[in-house]
């Protein structure tokens, strides 16, 4: 199947394609390079220290103070339905600083992982003459751009302080003039790229 434009379709033997213009891979390679920045260095393991120790090294227990990075580490116990905390809130925040504390460096270092495919596929690129250029995504390519497009949107909802997708909607009759525009509109074309994505993996 030919890949289109802004739509990811089914690669024979597995995988998804989609054909991107010029001005969409620097969109999305700015935005990926951007969220790459927030996220922060991977922690490597310093010269001469054992790699398994650092592996299980601790770290932070406290959430990010960055809305959009306590988006994308929250914490695991809390809200639930309603946004109501379910049980003894300084017990929760307990059981969070302990889960929180094994797991967040693994999870920043996948979700960095995640972005740095996206840039390295980008840059393997090579537009036609026609300016476009045809993106396939094989092996464990597909699921490092769910996560990254994810990670993308949440982060930039956060900058919108959009909460539920309708405001998405809400925000996309937004005039030209407002300087939110084209947050909203990077924000409604990746989910677009994120759902097609996934439709075509779950076809």
């Amino acid at each position: 199947m030919a890949a289109h434009p802004g739509t990811f379709v089914p690669l024979e033997g597995g995988g998804a394609a989609v054909a991107l213009d010029e001005v969409e891979i620097s969109i999305l390679r700015s935005l990926a390079v951007q969220l790459l920045e927030l996220i922060g260095p991977g922690d490597e393991p310093k010269a001469g220290e054992d790699p398994l120790a650092a592996l299980f090294a601790e770290g932070p227990s406290e959430p990010p103070s960055d809305p959009a990075l306590a988006r994308l580490f929250p914490d695991a116990y809390g809200a639930g339905p309603g946004g109501d905390e379910v049980g003894d809130p300084q017990e929760l925040r307990d059981w969070s600083a302990e889960f929180r504390r094994f797991t967040e460096s693994d999870l920043r270092t996948r979700k960095r992982e995640d972005v740095l495919a996206v840039v390295r596929s980008l840059d393997a690129l090579t537009p036609g003459g026609d300016g476009a250029a045809v993106l396939e995504l094989r092996g464990e390519l597909p699921q490092r751009w769910l996560g990254a497009l994810n990670d993308l949107r949440l982060t930039i909802a956060s900058r919108l302080e959009i909460a539920e997708d309708d405001e998405g909607a809400r925000l996309f009759r937004l005039p030209d003039s407002d300087p939110r525009k084209p947050m909203v509109m990077a924000y409604l074309w990746l989910g677009g790229l994120q759902e097609t994505l996934v439709e075509t993996l779950m076809g």
